[in-house]
């Protein structure tokens, strides 16, 4: 029994393994250079299913649930995966038996779980994401990656490129880091210290009280078919199980196991030395499955739940409205990607992973501050200030898994409009200078942008810009060389438009590495 014991747990750490590690190397990949085939695997993150309207994940999602409880917990979850290696990074350096043994059962807090869950997937479905955007652990995890873990390899990249420089040796070279900002950076610290912090004192405590994740599958697990249960008869008591589990879910004084809060990590296997606790067919309807899902605790928690749910039920009328209403802030309007189709459709369905951020090849893509209003704060913008949209690129769409940004190819694409160029001629230099310049249509993919004469008589041409042909890329205002304000800005639209492709022989193929004068 003990060699199925550790093969069960051993399993578990294998597939954690295999999934952990390729996401997390995609979202630290400062080189882009891995597969973009990884990103499919984010589309089983149960969140961003929801909002993308992937029925087919939740229905494979409740099966593994049904079958074998809260496998996804510690197997997919990366925020579940992560708080399981900090579990083990905060064992080093401790006595092995006090460090492995210093869990206790805690009664579920269903109210406070129940609750969040009803009001974060309550407003997902109403427009409003910003509990999505707090609480979806997925979420939490992708800031953390790349707020936190891909500055440290960048760091590490930079400072290895810069010995081996001194040996003539340039097999690595320096890399700049521009998309992580300073909300982010804030964002990303504070759920990597609420991680550490629960995972230190009660282990997956997040997972339990406010993952709206784990309440979800929580209603499901607990009528799993393979359980996790306690053989009377063989046990002693000793509390082995549970002092190593946690979810803080077995209860040795009624020989019981919460499964709806069992994360099946199957710690409590092998700590078990008399075999009394193991991992097996125990259907729900069947007598022995009735006592070891605690009836108490069920009861409870249908009460916890029902209650909850019909009091936010009440107010989940008056959602919309205030989705509505917080939808009109007179604030500035950022760009939003392509593919995204409206800003209110992007603030309602983003929940600033950042894996496009992290993935975008010209880094344009930025996590927001305040700066657009509350409601858009760390969701991904367009920022022309060093670089511009690729007129052919579609890699945000393409790795984005709540389809928040969502294209239909490459024609697609080019024929987007997410805000038009306007320009100032106060502000040129052509003006301010009496010099020429053109470097903004020289690099305009379209030629939305282009040269006419500036005054009668003179052999200066300042710039022109055609809307119906503008397309929003910021090629025009990322190399215009007026600062601060520069003479051509990009102004959003709030719902993208459709424009005619240009003539083939209008396009350009834009390589904005140099000014056109």
């Amino acid at each position: 029994m003990k060699k199925k014991v550790n093969s069960l747990k051993g399993l578990r750490v294998m597939l954690a393994i295999l999934f952990f590690i390729p996401v997390l190397l995609y979202f630290t990949d400062f080189r882009n250079q891995l597969p973009a085939a990884i990103a499919r695997s984010l589309h089983l993150q149960i969140i961003p299913a929801l909002l993308a309207g992937m029925v087919g994940v939740w229905v494979i999602q409740f099966v593994l649930a049904l079958l074998f409880g809260r496998i996804y917990c510690s197997t997919i979850c990366p925020a579940g995966i992560l708080q399981d290696v900090i579990n083990r990074l905060f064992r080093i350096g401790k006595k092995k038996k006090k460090a492995k043994f210093r869990f206790t059962y805690h009664k579920p807090n269903n109210l406070l779980r129940y609750g969040l869950m009803t009001l974060t997937f309550g407003g997902a479905i109403a427009g409003l994401s910003e509990l999505c955007l707090v609480l979806d652990p997925y979420s939490n995890f992708g800031r953390i990656a790349s707020s936190l873990f891909r500055p440290a390899a960048v760091w590490g990249n930079n400072l290895l490129a810069g010995l081996l420089a001194r040996f003539d040796d340039y097999t690595l070279y320096h890399v700049s880091l521009t998309t992580v900002t300073t909300a982010s950076l804030i964002a990303a610290s504070a759920a990597l210290a609420v991680f550490i912090t629960m995972v230190a004192t009660r282990g997956r405590l997040f997972c339990n009280t406010l993952c709206p994740t784990g309440a979800l599958l929580s209603l499901v697990s607990r009528f799993s078919f393979f359980r996790i249960s306690i053989d009377k008869d063989k046990c002693n008591a000793c509390g082995l199980c549970a002092k190593s589990c946690k979810a803080e879910a077995i209860d040795t004084e009624t020989f019981t196991v919460d499964n709806s809060r069992c994360v099946d990590c199957f710690n409590c296997l092998s700590a078990c030395h008399r075999d009394s606790i193991r991992f097996a067919f125990k259907p729900f309807y069947s007598e022995t499955g009735k006592k070891a899902a605690c009836p108490a605790i069920e009861r409870k928690s249908r009460r916890d739940f029902l209650a909850t749910g019909a009091t936010i039920a009440a107010s989940l009328p008056i959602l919309p409205a205030l989705a509505q209403k917080t939808g009109g802030d007179e604030q500035p309007l950022p760009l939003t990607p392509p593919g995204s189709q409206s800003l209110q459709r992007f603030k309602a369905k983003c929940t600033a992973c950042h894996i496009c951020v992290v993935q975008c090849p010209s880094h344009v893509l930025r996590p927001a501050g305040l700066q657009f209003g509350w409601r858009y704060i760390l969701k991904p913008h367009m920022a022309y200030t060093d670089s511009y949209c690729n007129y052919e690129c579609t890699v945000c769409a393409d790795v984005c898994p709540n389809h928040a940004i969502g294209l239909h190819g490459v024609e697609e694409k080019v024929t987007t409009q997410v805000g038009i160029a306007e320009f100032s001629i106060n502000r040129c230099i052509v003006e301010t200078e009496h010099t020429d310049c053109g470097a903004c249509s020289e690099h305009c993919p379209t030629q939305a942008v282009h040269m006419v004469p500036y005054r009668d008589g003179s052999t200066l041409t300042v710039p022109r810009v055609e809307p119906e042909l503008c397309i929003g890329c910021g090629g025009c205002e990322s190399i215009c060389p007026v600062r601060p304000r520069r003479a051509i800005i990009v102004k959003a639209n709030p719902v993208h438009q459709h424009v005619e492709k240009p003539a083939e022989e209008e396009v350009l193929d834009v390589k904005v590495d140099d000014f056109g004068f």
